[in-house]
């Protein structure tokens, strides 16, 4: 399978929001990832709707919609309509969910891949009684919240874990991993089994974006 590389439009320069995001398509990216976060669930504030209804209007990559805030329930349709086409999934916390099973099966009925996100601290074990229901489970490797945090290693571990679970499984939903992801590590995610890479100043901290998503890609895929 061909691993999936999502830059993390948090760490574009956003006085130049449709340059960036024309570059990183052209540069190979294979969706884009979109954290939503309220200032409740995590002390940040960073992407609401009109943010995402500016990113459908450039032509985007699929969006890959992260929320990161407090009732996710309440606003993952309102997210769906602001992507408009341009909406690949939307993807829960965990911790946040209240009505996890209904909220999932209300993302799906729209024609959307619906994921669920845990933070660090919380063990794999919670997703037993959900993880038939989602197309996605993404592993947080730092603590929810800012971008350029460091890496968490231990995390390659879990996602480990998850695969082997996952292998076993005749529903097998994607693993993506995200937090702290550059090209030193991004083979040590890889090798654990992740499938799809979310990389904030790993890409547009960089002077090439198309040079670095190459190089991510081969060591992804070596």
């Amino acid at each position: 399978m061909k691993k999936i590389i999502a830059p993390s439009i948090l760490s574009a320069d956003f006085t130049k929001l449709g340059e960036e995001v024309d570059a990183i398509k052209q540069a190979g990216a294979d969706w884009i990832h979109v954290d939503v976060m309220d200032g409740h669930f995590v002390h940040n504030l960073t992407l609401g709707i009109p943010i995402v209804e500016a990113l459908a209007r450039t032509n985007p990559p699929p969006l890959d919609i992260h929320l990161q805030i407090e009732a996710p329930e309440s606003f993952s349709e309102k997210f769906i309509d602001a992507a408009g086409d341009s909406i690949l999934g939307i993807t829960l916390q965990y911790e946040t969910c209240k009505l996890l099973h209904g909220s999932l099966s209300t993302i799906k009925a729209r024609g959307v891949s619906a994921g669920v996100a845990i933070s660090p601290m919380t063990p794999i074990s919670v997703l037993e009684e959900v993880i038939e229901y989602v197309d996605m489970v993404l592993i947080m490797t730092v603590e929810p919240g800012f971008p350029g945090q460091k890496f968490i290693e231990s995390m390659a571990d879990k996602v480990g874990m998850l695969r082997e679970i996952i292998d076993g499984l005749e529903h097998r939903p994607l693993i993506q991993v995200d937090g702290g992801i550059k090209l030193e590590n991004i083979k040590l995610i890889a090798d654990a089994g992740a499938d799809s890479i979310v990389s904030g100043s790993g890409i547009f901290g960089t002077s090439d974006y198309a040079e670095t998503i190459s190089l991510m890609r081969n060591e992804m895929e070596s």
